[in-house]
C-alpha cells in the first residue's frame, strides 16, 4: 500500500511543527517564569546581586529660608516698636475718603447717562493695603515676617482696577494740582496711579526697556530709562538687606485697555491712547515737552508688563519730609558738586544738623550701599516720616533707574561710605553674611525674585554683579578700618552683635 507511506514525511513534519509551537508558546514561557522566581544572588541564580539602593541625600533648605532664620534677622529692633498710624484715626479717615469716592463715582456715571447700578466701593479693615499701612513701625515699613505684606502682594497681582489717573508729578506740570515737590516727567518717564477693588492704590510703572538691554554708556543718569523690573528687584534686595524701607512692589501684566483706558475718568489720559500700526494699544505721557507717540508704551496687543508699588499712608495721616541728599549729583552736562571734587567733604556734612548728632548720617550710608548695589545714581532727595523725628529711617523710594548697567560699578555712589568711613554694625554683619557661600547674595536674590509673576526679573549678569559689588563695599569698609580703626568706623547699633561665622542655621527640609 504505497499511499500511506508517501504521506508519512508530511505527517512527521506536521507533528514536529506542533511540538515546536508547544515548546515555544507554552513550555518555554513557563520555564522562564519559574526561573524568575529565583532571586538574584541566591544559590539557584548565577547573576550577581544588585547593589542596595542608596538613600537620597537630604535636600538643603532654600537659601532665602536659611537667611531669614539667621539670628541677625531675628534680633529685636532697638527702641520701642512705635506705630506710625493710630488704627481708629486711619479707619475714620479712609472711610471718609471711600464715601467721597463713591459719591463722585455715582455723579460721574450719571453724567454719562449710565443707568446700570454700580455697587458702592467698600472699605474693609482687613484689606492688605490697610493692614500694611497700620503695620509701619519706627524700625521699618513692615515687620520681618508680615502676613499683611504677603496678602498685599497677592492683591496687587490679582485684584481688578477700578480707576486710573496720572500721578501728582504729571498733574503738577499740567496745572491740575499744587505740589511743592515734583519730579518732572518726560517722554521716557511715565507712571500712573491705579486704584483696586479693595480701595487700595499702587504706582504703576510700565516696561520701557527689555531685561537684556543695558543703558548706553553715553546716557546721563538723569535721562536714563525708568525700569519696572528695577522697582521689583529693589524691593526684594531691600528686604534681603533687612532695611525694609522700600514699599512692597510686585510685577503684573496689565491690560491697558480694560484696566486703564476703560476705568479712567481723566480726559487727558484718555486722549493719549492710540492704536499703533502693529495694532497694539499704546499711550504716552502728557506733558509740556518731549511727549510724542515715539515715546509711547504699547501693549501686546493689550497686555503690558509693569511694576506696582504699594502706596504709603496719605500725607494727611502721616506727613513726610523730602530732604535734599547731601551727596546730590549735578543735574547738568558739565557741572560737579563739591563732594565730587573735595575728598574731605564729609567733614563739612558732619558740622550740619542733623548729621552732627544723630543716626541720619549712618542711614545715608545705608542708602548709599543700597544704591551702589543696584547702580542707582539718581538719589537726589530722600524722604522721612515726620512723626519719627531725626532718628527715623529713610524711605528708599523711586528705584526705577537702578539695574541699568551690570558691566559697570559706579564707585562714586559709595562716596558717603568712603568719605565718612562709618557704617552700622548690623549693616556690616549682614553684608558679611551675604558674602558667605552659604548665603550668597546672588543666590538669595535669584530665589526671592522667582516669587514674582514676571520672573525672571533680572538677568544673570545683574545677579552676579551684586556679588561683585558686595565685595567692593566690604573692601571699602576694610580700608576705612585699616585707616581709622574698627571702634571709629563701626557704630554699634545693636545690643548683641555677633559674627555671621558664629552661627549656621540648621533647618529641617
Amino acid at each position: 500500500m504505497p499511499g500511506p507511506r508517501r504521506d508519512r514525511p508530511a505527517v512527521l513534519l506536521l507533528l514536529g511543527a506542533l511540538l515546536a509551537a508547544d515548546l515555544y508558546f507554552h513550555l518555554w514561557p513557563r520555564a522562564r517564569r519559574e526561573l524568575g522566581r529565583v532571586s538574584p544572588g541566591s544559590p539557584g541564580c548565577p547573576c550577581p546581586a544588585p547593589p542596595a539602593p542608596r538613600p537620597p541625600p537630604p535636600r538643603a533648605a532654600p537659601a532665602l529660608r536659611r537667611l531669614f532664620a539667621h539670628p541677625l534677622y531675628r534680633a529685636a529692633p532697638p527702641g520701642p516698636a512705635e506705630p506710625l498710624l493710630g488704627a481708629r484715626e486711619a479707619l475714620r479717615y479712609y472711610r471718609r475718603k471711600a464715601a467721597r469716592w463713591n459719591r463722585r463715582h455715582k455723579l460721574y456715571r450719571e453724567e454719562l447717562n449710565l443707568t446700570s447700578p454700580a455697587a458702592p466701593l467698600p472699605l474693609r479693615p482687613e484689606a492688605g493695603w490697610l493692614q500694611f499701612q497700620l503695620g509701619i513701625r519706627r524700625d521699618g515699613l513692615y515687620p520681618r515676617s508680615s502676613p499683611a505684606v504677603s496678602r498685599l502682594l497677592r492683591d496687587l497681582r490679582e485684584l481688578p482696577t477700578i480707576s486710573a489717573d496720572y500721578s501728582q508729578d504729571e498733574k503738577a506740570l499740567l496745572g491740575a494740582c499744587d505740589c511743592s515737590q515734583v519730579v518732572k516727567p518726560s517722554g521716557v518717564h511715565l507712571k500712573l496711579v491705579l486704584r483696586f477693588q479693595d480701595f487700595g492704590k499702587a504706582m504703576f510703572k510700565p516696561m520701557r526697556q527689555k531685561r537684556n538691554e543695558e543703558t548706553p554708556e553715553d546716557f546721563f543718569y538723569f535721562v536714563d530709562f525708568q525700569r519696572h523690573n528695577a522697582e521689583i528687584a529693589a524691593f526684594h534686595l531691600d528686604r534681603i538687606l533687612d532695611f525694609r524701607r522700600v514699599p512692597p512692589t510686585v510685577g503684573r501684566l496689565i491690560n491697558v485697555t480694560k484696566e486703564i483706558l476703560e476705568v479712567t475718568k481723566n480726559e487727558v489720559l484718555q486722549s493719549v491712547f492710540f492704536v499703533s500700526p502693529a495694532s497694539n494699544v499704546c499711550f504716552f505721557a502728557k506733558c509740556p515737552y518731549m511727549c510724542k507717540t515715539e515715546y509711547a508704551v504699547c501693549g501686546n496687543p493689550h497686555l503690558l508688563e509693569g511694576s506696582l508699588s504699594a502706596f504709603l499712608p496719605s500725607l494727611n495721616l502721616a506727613p513726610r519730609l523730602s530732604i535734599p541728599n547731601p551727596w546730590i549729583r549735578s543735574y547738568s552736562f558739565d557741572g560737579k558738586e563739591e563732594w565730587e571734587v573735595n575728598p574731605l567733604y564729609c567733614n563739612t556734612v558732619r558740622e550740619i544738623y542733623p548729621y552732627s548728632n544723630s543716626n541720619r548720617l549712618l542711614n545715608i550710608v545705608d542708602m548709599a550701599i543700597f544704591d551702589f548695589l543696584t547702580g542707582n545714581m539718581d538719589r537726589h532727595h530722600y524722604e522721612m516720616f515726620t512723626k519719627f523725628g531725626d532718628e527715623g529711617f529713610l524711605l528708599h523710594l523711586d528705584n526705577a533707574r537702578g539695574f541699568g548697567r551690570h558691566s559697570h560699578d559706579e564707585i562714586s555712589i559709595l562716596a558717603p561710605l568712603s568719605q565718612c568711613c562709618v557704617i552700622k554694625r548690623s549693616t556690616l554683619l549682614r553684608l558679611q553674611l551675604l558674602a558667605e557661600p552659604e548665603y550668597q547674595l546672588s543666590a538669595v536674590m535669584r530665589e526671592s525674585l522667582l516669587q514674582d509673576p514676571l520672573a525672571p526679573v533680572l538677568t544673570e549678569p545683574h545677579l552676579l554683579a551684586l556679588d561683585r559689588r558686595l565685595q567692593l563695599i566690604l573692601a571699602a569698609v576694610g580700608k576705612c578700618i585699616d585707616t581709622f580703626g574698627e571702634a571709629t568706623v563701626v557704630a554699634n547699633d545693636t545690643a548683641q552683635p555677633q559674627s555671621p561665622a558664629a552661627h549656621r542655621a540648621k533647618l529641617d527640609t
